[in-house]
C-alpha cells in the first residue's frame, strides 16, 4: 500500500486536473504531449494553444477544445476477430473514455505531422478545425465510422 494511502476509487486511473483550466480532458491532453517527462514544456504548448485559439476566436478555449474533442470523438471501431482461420474486422462500439483519448491522439498526430510553425500554433489549428468538423483529426474519425460501416455484415462475430 502506498504510504500515502490508495486515492479513491472513482478517481484511480484518471490524472488530476490542470491547474489553469481544472479539466481533467486537459490534463490527459498534456499528459499525452509530454516528451521525454518534460510536463512543464507540455504544459506551455498546451497553454499557449489555448491563448492562440482565445486572440484568433475571441471565444472560450475550453469550450472549444470540449466540442472539438466531441466532433474528433469516435462511435464506431473495427477490431479484428478471427474465426477458423480467418481474421474478420468486426465493428464495436467504442466506450466514450477510449473515445476521447482516440480523438487527443488524432488530433496531436495530425498536428505533428504538420509542419513550419511553432507546436502550439499547429496544436491550435488542429482544434480549430476540429471544433468546425474540418482537418485531418475529423477525416481519421470519418475513415474509422466507414470502415465500421463497411464491415456491418460481420457484427455477428461480436463476443
Amino acid at each position: 500500500m502506498p504510504r500515502k494511502g490508495l486515492r479513491p476509487r472513482e478517481r484511480r486511473g484518471q490524472p488530476n486536473p490542470d491547474a489553469k483550466f481544472n479539466s481533467v480532458l486537459v490534463a490527459r491532453l498534456i499528459n499525452k504531449i509530454n516528451f521525454k517527462g518534460q510536463k512543464s514544456t507540455a504544459e506551455r504548448i498546451v497553454y499557449d494553444a489555448m491563448n492562440v485559439i482565445q486572440e484568433r476566436t475571441k471565444e472560450n478555449p475550453l469550450e472549444l477544445y470540449n466540442k472539438a474533442i466531441e466532433n474528433v470523438r469516435p462511435l464506431l471501431e473495427v477490431k479484428p476477430r478471427r474465426v477458423g482461420g480467418a481474421t474478420y474486422q468486426v465493428p464495436c462500439e467504442v466506450k466514450p473514455v477510449r473515445g476521447a483519448n482516440l480523438a487527443i491522439s488524432w488530433i496531436l498526430i495530425s498536428a505533428r505531422d504538420k509542419t513550419g510553425k511553432p507546436m502550439c500554433e499547429r496544436l491550435a489549428d488542429e482544434l480549430m478545425q476540429a471544433a468546425k468538423k474540418e482537418g485531418a483529426a475529423f477525416k481519421k474519425r470519418e475513415d474509422t465510422h466507414k470502415m465500421a460501416e463497411s464491415n456491418r455484415a460481420f457484427a455477428h462475430y461480436k463476443w
